[in-house]
């Protein structure tokens, strides 16, 4: 694999700002706060900042408004999508807020931002979903992941070989 041209900082603040849209989507999923309202609360109070005790990662901010903004944008075009690749049975509208926040912010990143590897993609929602929860979310992140890259970026996975195992 080709080593990445983002420098540590870099990847850390897109960490940050892919972590702050998660919890953003989710924020406006549980209370119904606009997306401006959000957006602006969170670029003045916590990217970076402390809350509660707790020290905010210094965040990208324009790459959270990306991922934030369009998530939303493209909500119509992504649930869809994701909803396919659900167990039979299942709707995005039936699983957990912070879990469905990180399926469309990673289904986003696949779709709308190929500028960001996919295998880089999944990782880094796979670890936001660790932080969150067990053993099973992640793993379901990564599945789901890992079948919309498959969809999205087939290109990528055939030049590197077999699997992303």
């Amino acid at each position: 694999m080709a080593a990445s041209s983002e420098t540590p900082n870099r990847a850390s603040s897109r960490s940050a700002a892919r972590l702050a849209a998660v919890q953003a989507l989710y924020q406006m999923d549980m209370t119904g706060i606009d997306l401006t309202d959000v957006v602006a609360e969170f670029e003045a109070h916590r990217l970076g900042q402390e809350v509660e005790g707790d020290q905010y990662c210094a965040a990208e901010a324009k790459f959270f408004r990306d991922l934030t903004e369009g998530v939303v944008r493209e909500q119509r075009q992504l649930d869809p999508m994701i909803d396919q690749q659900l167990a039979e049975g299942w709707r995005l509208n039936r699983v957990d807020s912070i879990l469905r926040a990180v399926l469309r912010s990673g289904a986003f990143e696949l779709f709308m931002r190929e500028d960001v590897p996919a295998r880089v993609v999944i990782t880094e929602y796979v670890d936001i979903a660790h932080a969150f929860f067990g053993e099973d979310e992640p793993k379901v992140v990564n599945g789901i992941l890992d079948r919309l890259a498959h969809k999205a970026r087939a290109g990528e996975f055939a030049r590197s070989g077999a699997g992303n195992g």
